[in-house]
């Protein structure tokens, strides 16, 4: 079992400051055990220890054990789905209806904006082109660990004109003055809480978490990402919504296609999704973003890497948004390693390191190596 003391850091990001064996030892057969096998080992362990606390003796009774699995003949499984309405779109093939989905993105990418303008759609029951919504209108909640609400308030307004948000639109920030209740010792449970509280305050069908690397001491481990998608599962069906996750994507190479391997993080957590998708940024025309499918079970892959959306930031009356302009090939959009482009970060190597950068602050401006700027410092175009 994992625990540990909650805090919440200067940005109103929660940590776990300290940890115990139950992630250790899921860790340690991270490469061994599919990943329901460790759930349930989890889980197993949980048990135990807390009748362990109570003084009972653990004992191995097959009769007693509550069913584990939903065992029916197959066509009884087809025939009770049958009953259950279609999940319906609710952007396109990127998200559907009762999924826990991901969007990751490197930082001031957009996805806080595209995130934004999703929730506005959903409550509006009005899709963003060229894009299917199949589902009514209906609640979202929207937790934001990035903006306060100044600034939420800024970003939505032009001077001129505040856009009007439908009444069903709720937004949710980290109360400052919140003291984290002593009966809670694991981060997932006392977040589970709160997030539980706020879908039935406002009767939300959607939940949108921007974003969960505010929880970043608990997404790296294999073991507490683990836990902490876990938790969000039980969420999604226990109230029956739809989840959007943001995060974000560590230093990666620009001149490589997206994938699932640029989420920060473990990979338990896109190993536990449903879906997941990411926004990348355009290397071809300055200012342009693309989406690209990046893990689906509900539908085939539509907006792979010879399929990407392309689309651009505009304001419409305070409202910032994306407009999505067509599609394309993804490696017509990553950095060119082209002669060319080697040149070009030829000379603005040197120009940085005239200023007086040092070669690490000069590689890190420019996101290469230590090794590569050197090399070219050191070398005549």
């Amino acid at each position: 079992m994992i625990a540990g003391r909650l805090a919440a850091n200067n940005d109103g990001c929660f940590g776990l400051l300290s940890g115990r064996t139950g992630a250790r030892q899921i860790m340690d057969h991270t490469a061994e055990k599919p990943l329901v096998i460790r759930m349930i080992q989890n889980e197993v362990r949980e048990a135990a220890a807390k009748l362990g606390r109570k003084g009972e003796v653990v004992i191995s009774d097959p009769d007693a054990v509550v069913e584990l699995f939903d065992i029916y003949p197959a066509n009884e499984w087809m025939a009770m789905e049958t009953e259950h309405e279609t999940p319906q779109m609710l952007f396109g093939n990127f998200w559907l209806e009762g999924e826990l989905c991901i969007l990751f993105a490197d930082t001031n990418m957009g996805k806080s904006l595209l995130a934004v303008q999703l929730a506005d759609s959903i409550t509006r029951g009005e899709p963003i082109a060229p894009f299917t919504l199949g589902a009514e209108a209906s609640p979202v909640l929207y937790i934001d660990f990035e903006l306060t609400g100044k600034q939420f308030e800024q970003r939505y307004t032009d001077g001129q004109n505040r856009y009007q948000f439908a009444t069903e639109f709720y937004r949710g920030e980290y109360n400052q003055f919140n003291r984290a209740s002593s009966h809670y010792q694991k981060l997932d449970r006392y977040v589970i809480e709160a997030l539980t509280r706020g879908i039935k305050r406002t009767d939300a069908r959607v939940l949108i978490i921007d974003n969960i690397t505010c929880l970043r001491n608990g997404t790296e481990s294999a073991g507490a990402a683990l836990l902490l998608m876990k938790e969000l599962k039980k969420l999604k069906t226990r109230h029956g919504v739809s989840i959007l996750v943001l995060a974000h994507t560590p230093k990666r190479n620009p001149r490589l296609p997206l994938s699932r391997n640029d989420l920060q993080g473990s990979k338990m957590l896109i190993n536990f999704c449903d879906s997941a998708f990411a926004m990348g940024e355009s290397h071809s025309v300055l200012g342009q973003r693309y989406l690209k499918q990046i893990k689906q079970r509900s539908t085939a892959e539509t907006y792979g890497a010879d399929n990407i959306c392309l689309a651009q930031l505009e304001r419409h009356h305070g409202f910032l948004k994306f407009v999505f302009t067509g599609n394309d090939c993804e490696k017509n959009h990553l950095r060119d390693a082209s002669r060319q482009e080697r040149e070009r970060m030829h000379r603005e190597a040197n120009k940085l390191s005239d200023e007086g950068l040092s070669q690490r602050q000069v590689a890190e401006r420019l996101g290469l190596s230590v090794g590569s700027v050197n090399r070219m410092l050191n070398s005549q175009l």
